[in-house]
């Protein structure tokens, strides 16, 4: 007979028996039986469940729409909540209360992700439908000198806007680059340095606006009133990217390893040199990245140039004279002050939103690849 094991499983007995010959001496053998995977395995949702939740949410939204005079929003939010405490009920029924906890969370955490990414992509699916109607090879190639109505480009808004960019990348990199280092290398934790930290603080949260009336304020002291240049609109974006630049690059030096640093200094490199040739380098990749960054943020501003680079429909490639024009004015206006036919004008602003947005898109994917490719190497 066999008797049972303390591990689940059975004991046989030699069959032999005790008293045979044959057997003495031998020991029992052991049959290993795994336990019930119905024991072990907890029951759980199909992976299909949380679709199937989501699929009825926009049923019953849609079942809203058509049968009940209701607001979209509604509609979605009253779906949002039937399909959240559909997916909850069936985990709690099936999983069990802690899961279902976690089920009830993810969800949330889901549902809050597709609402903040519905306006980014409400705004890039109206830009593009709309600025696509002018993108043509005539809005890049011709000014709006002499056009009345239909036709013409932004060629000119696009130079100023380029001319005007690069004038204040050209200005406030070198500044906040060196205020970095004196803040990190230099400055350590004395009184300087606690002041530019606040007030890099403060210019951080400025309204553009108070850039432009700077900017303004600033050069009718030195020239005189009624004066609209292009460069005026570069100082007043310089206030905007300065604090910008002086914050990417604080951070890149900061986890600059400080055994670097030492070990340079034991080998008798001067502090100078040693930021320029050890330090910079090792960073560099995330100061570019961060300056190009900076770049893209002002490139859009509208507020600060409206007050300082006036507006004008001839090309004008001397910052330095006249005023200047530049793609948020130029939007601005065309919707501010349509013409006849009126959708001439609406499809120029579009589309100079589109050309904005290509640019702030190509400075990014620039900057992803900048950094890639000043990034210390480690082999």
């Amino acid at each position: 007979m066999s008797s049972p094991s303390p591990r689940g499983g059975s004991q046989l007995e030699d069959p032999s028996g005790p008293d045979d010959d044959r057997g003495a001496g031998t020991t029992t053998l052991t049959r290993y039986q795994p336990p019930s995977l119905a024991a072990s395995v907890h029951a759980s949702l199909p992976r299909w469940s949380g679709a199937a939740a989501a699929a009825l949410g926009a049923l019953v939204a849609a079942a809203l729409l058509a049968v009940a005079d209701v607001h979209v929003a509604l509609a979605v939010v009253v779906g949002a909540v039937v399909g959240i405490a559909a997916f909850v009920v069936a985990a709690r029924a099936v999983e069990g209360a802690r899961a279902a906890t976690d089920r009830f969370v993810t969800a949330l955490v889901t549902v809050a992700f597709v609402v903040a990414l519905l306006p980014l992509v409400s705004v890039v699916w109206t830009t593009v439908s709309r600025g696509l109607a002018r993108f043509d090879v005539a809005y890049w190639t011709q000014s709006m000198s002499g056009i009345i109505g239909e036709g013409g480009g932004a060629y000119h808004a696009i130079m100023g806007t380029l001319i005007v960019t690069g004038i204040a990348t050209v200005i406030s990199v070198p500044i906040g680059t060196m205020t970095a280092i004196y803040l990190v290398e230099y400055g350590g934790d004395n009184r300087l340095s606690r002041v530019v930290t606040f007030l890099v603080d403060v210019m951080t949260g400025i309204p553009s606006i108070v850039a432009g009336l700077f900017s303004l304020a600033l050069f009718t002291l030195l020239f005189g009133p009624g004066l609209r240049i292009g460069v005026m609109g570069s100082i007043a974006l310089c206030v905007l990217m300065i604090p910008i630049v002086v914050r990417a690059v604080e951070e890149m030096l900061r986890i600059v390893p400080a055994r670097l640093r030492e070990s340079s200094y034991a080998l008798g490199v001067p502090k100078w040199r040693t930021i320029v040739k050890v330090v910079l380098p090792t960073a560099a990749s995330g100061i570019a990245s961060g300056v190009v960054l900076a770049v893209a943020r002002v490139m859009g501003e509208t507020a600060p140039l409206l007050v300082t680079v006036g507006l004008t429909s001839a090309t004008n490639f001397n910052p330095l004279e006249g005023r200047m024009p530049v793609l948020p004015v130029f939007a601005y206006y065309q919707i501010k002050t349509p013409g006849i036919p009126p959708g001439a004008f609406i499809d120029r602003a579009w589309t100079a939103a589109l050309v904005l947005i290509l640019f702030v898109m190509a400075l990014n994917v620039g900057a992803r690849v900048l950094a890639r490719a000043l990034a210390p190497k480690t082999r």
